[in-house]
């Protein structure tokens, strides 16, 4: 589980952002932000959760992540329809998701540039531009090893 000054740490950063420190939001804020940036799913989440026996509902899991992105925590990446993963890394910045297993990864800043982008309708305004470039490896093989080589 987390040590206590950890804890503590995790409890200041959560009333920061406008959050009650719930002992579930705690638990899945230690478990996010515990290895610098990443990407995770509602549905990995909650299995890193069972690993640590830390008992906790799939909804609960989703909802915690949907709070901690209204709150500016995290970032939501949508990928395929009803796919969606989560940020630690809340910065403007671009995505490699490879369909061999289902893994993303940032896009070094320097490496793609975003231009001629149109101006919003009337009365609305641009929020942010994602670009999500996708891999594919022929044979199939994991993304992650290939990104090694």
């Amino acid at each position: 589980m987390i040590e206590e000054a950890r804890k503590t740490d995790i409890k200041v950063k959560l009333r920061k952002f406008g959050l009650r420190p719930t002992r579930q939001r705690v638990a899945l804020a230690g478990l996010l932000f515990a290895a610098g940036d990443r990407h995770v799913t509602a549905e990995g989440l909650h299995e890193e959760a069972e690993r640590i026996s830390f008992p906790i509902s799939l909804a609960t899991v989703y909802n915690t992540l949907n709070q901690f992105t209204e709150a500016g925590l995290l970032r939501e990446v949508a990928v395929e329809g009803s796919k969606a993963y989560f940020d630690t890394n809340t910065s403007d910045h671009h995505h490699f998701f490879c369909e061999g297993d289902s893994s993303l990864m940032d896009i070094a800043d320097d490496a793609l540039r975003v231009i001629g982008i149109p101006a919003a309708p009337e009365g609305m305004s641009i929020t942010r531009v994602d670009v999500i470039v996708r891999l594919a490896e022929f044979p199939p093989k994991i993304c992650a090893e290939f990104l090694k080589d």
